[in-house]
Parts: structure tokens; sequence; C-alpha cells
């Protein structure tokens, strides 16, 4: 398995990262298959010379992804990450490759798009002043927030304004990747103008409390943003062949 999967040296000053993400990926690719059991960590250190505390901590992290079940005096079994991943696999699978990368975020904004109306619908029934006012002073009165900041508060004032901690968790959750990749939507200034227009168009449905206009409108945006986004990635790719 190692002579396998372990075919480029290992950068010495991350060598934890660079073992976890290396078992990740044949996890992921099915290189590793569910209920293989791995080598022992003795056996890994030795082939990978390195040190057993630092195969440990690469397992370790591997196992708080759900990805390996660690049995004490027994060994390290693969596990079948389909059924047992989480959000948190989702953020380590962006770090694998470009290719992986980009699949992952299409999946996040096809997601996005199907649980962000809902959250808008809530949103415009269960809002309250102090909700309308925290969109007023985000849209017009905070002048120095780019228009991705904007964009970031505006969608997590609405998953607040749901009163569905759900919604409010997994906006947290989309937002550390809007942080990171925003510009893949943002650097485009028809995108821009787009985003200011539905910040202007959801604040006015939320107020008014018209639960399915504002499902239609945060609809509409995602999935412009959806389809602006993965053109995008598909011209990056292209452009790498």
């Amino acid at each position: 398995m190692s002579a396998l999967i372990f075919t480029r040296p290992l950068m010495r000053n991350r060598l934890s990262g660079e073992i976890e993400n290396i078992l990740l990926k044949s996890i992921i690719k099915g290189q590793l298959a569910a209920g293989e059991k791995l080598p022992t960590e003795r056996e890994l250190a030795r082939d990978l010379e390195v040190n057993r505390s630092t195969v440990r901590e690469a397992l370790g992290k591997l196992e708080s992804l759900d990805l390996v079940e660690i049995r004490h005096g027994d060994g390290v079994y693969v596990k079948n990450y389909q059924e047992s991943g989480s959000l948190e696999l989702i953020r380590a699978m962006v770090r694998l490759d470009e290719r992986q990368r980009d699949d992952v975020i299409a999946a996040l904004l096809e997601f996005r798009s199907i649980i962000g109306p809902e959250m808008a619908f809530h949103a415009a029934r269960n809002r309250t002043d102090v909700h309308i006012e925290a969109l007023e002073e985000v849209i017009w009165k905070n002048g120095e927030l780019s228009t991705l900041e904007k964009d970031i508060r505006v969608h997590h004032i609405i998953a607040l304004a749901s009163a569905n901690v759900l919604y409010l968790t997994l906006l947290n959750f989309f937002n550390k990747f809007m942080i990171e990749y925003g510009h893949l939507y943002f650097n485009d200034q028809e995108n821009v103008e787009r985003s200011v227009r539905f910040h202007e168009e959801i604040y006015h449905a939320v107020k008014k409390g018209n639960a399915g206009l504002a499902r239609k409108i945060m609809k509409d945006v995602l999935t412009y943003a959806q389809k602006a986004v993965v053109d995008t990635l598909q011209i990056g790719e292209n452009s790498r062949r």
C-alpha cells in the first residue's frame, strides 16, 4: 500500500499534513477501500522515514474526519467516507487538488441554491425590526465594506432572521469558503452590480414580510451566482490543460 500511495518526497516542514492529505486523497479516490486495514504506525513511520508521533498525528486527524477507525490493539481501518463523512471532510477535500477543489465548490453552490431560498422565505416571516435595521446598516451605511463583505453579512442577517439554527450553522460553513474563494465571483464587475441589486431587493422583500418574493429573489441570485462561478472554474480548468 505505502509504495502505491507515497510516490513523492514529503515536505519536511509539514510532515503530518502531507501524510494526512496523501491518505485522504487515496481514500476519496478509492485507492484505499472501505474496510481495508492500514499498515501499522511503525511500518508507516519506517517507510516514510518519519517518527511514529507524526504518523499518529496524521491518523488522528483522519479519525476526526471519520475517515478511519482506530481500533486499539488491532489496527487502523478505512471507513466508507460516503457514509461517515461530515462537513469538515468538505473543508479537507478542497485542499487536495484544483480539480477536487472545483468539484467541491460547484457542489456547495448547488446545495446553497437549494437551502438559500427557504432560508430567505423564513427570514421574511420571522424577521424583527432589529434584523431590518441590521440590513440597512450593512447595505447603505457601511461604506468601507467591500461588496463581498456586505454580501456575507447580508446572508448572515437573513440566516439569523430565519430563526433556524441549522440555516445559520450551514451558512457559517459556507461563509468560510466565501472568504477564501469569493473572488471567483466578485472579481467580475457585472457580478458585483448583480449583488448590489440583490441586496436592495432582498431587503425590501424581507422588510415587507413577503416570504414568496424573498424566496424567488434568493433563488434567482443564487442560480445566477452558481452559473457564474462554475463558468469561471471551467475557464480555469481549460487554461490548465
